[in-house]
C-alpha cells in the first residue's frame, strides 16, 4: 500500500488479464525471480452498499473479505484518474466476519455483489524501494488471481514499480486493466446475460 500521508493510505494498482491462462504466469513470475509469498488460497469478497447505492454511484466501496480463517473489512474511495487506479484505502482485519455482516445488515447496509477468487501473492526479494514509501519492504506486490471469468495478475505498489514490474513481465500501459472486479463482472454479464449475478465457482 502506498502511503502518501499520515492520513491518507493509497492504494496504487493495476491488474493484467492473463489469455494463456495462470499456469505460464506462475512460470512466468518465478523466472522474473518473484517468489510465492502465501499459498494459492480462495478468496470470497462480499460488496455491501445502501439499498440506494449511494456507494456505488459516488465511485466507493466497503468490502467484506474472508481469506482462509482471516475476515478484512476494506472500505475504497473514489478512483483517481490516470493510467494506474489510485484510490483511498483503508483496511483492517475482524475477529468475527460474521458478526461484523450481521452489523452491516442491522444498520441498513446489504450485500449487493459477492466475488470469488483463488489468489497466491508473490513478492521480489531484495529490492530497495528509491522513493523512501511504499509496501512493506519497499517493492510492491503481485498476486495471480484465477477467476470464473479468467486469470489476472494485479500489481500493487508504487507507480513507477508497477510500470518497471509490468515492463518486465512482457506488458506494455496499453495492457493495464483499471476496471475492478466488480466492473468487469458487469462488462461480462452484458455480453452473457445468462450468466448468474456473482462471479461465483
Amino acid at each position: 500500500m502506498l502511503l502518501l500521508s499520515r492520513t491518507m493510505p493509497v492504494e496504487t494498482e493495476i491488474k493484467l488479464r492473463l489469455p494463456g491462462g495462470a499456469e505460464p504466469a506462475r512460470a512466468l513470475l518465478q523466472s522474473r525471480g518473484f517468489a510465492e509469498t502465501s499459498p494459492r488460497t480462495l478468496e470470497a469478497d462480499d460488496v455491501y452498499d445502501l439499498p440506494d447505492q449511494a456507494l456505488r454511484h459516488s465511485g466507493r466501496l466497503l468490502r467484506l473479505r474472508r481469506r482462509g480463517d482471516t475476515w478484512t473489512l476494506t472500505y475504497k474511495g473514489p478512483p483517481q484518474p490516470g493510467r494506474h487506479k489510485s484510490r483511498e484505502e483503508i483496511e483492517t482485519t475482524l475477529a468475527d466476519g460474521a458478526a461484523l455482516a450481521a452489523i452491516l445488515e442491522a444498520l441498513g447496509y446489504r450485500r449487493t455483489f459477492r466475488y470469488e477468487k483463488f489468489r497466491t501473492k508473490f513478492k521480489s526479494a531484495g529490492k530497495v524501494d528509491r522513493m523512501q514509501y511504499g509496501p512493506p519492504g519497499g517493492v510492491g506486490e503481485i498476486t495471480l488471481d484465477e477467476t470464473p471469468i479468467g486469470s489476472f495478475l494485479e500489481l500493487e505498489g508504487p507507480e513507477y514499480w508497477i510500470d518497471e514490474t509490468a515492463a518486465n513481465l512482457g506488458f506494455h500501459p496499453e495492457h493495464y486493466v483499471t476496471k475492478s472486479y466488480g466492473a468487469l463482472y458487469h462488462d461480462h454479464l452484458m455480453a452473457n446475460p445468462d450468466a448468474p449475478p456473482n462471479m461465483t465457482f
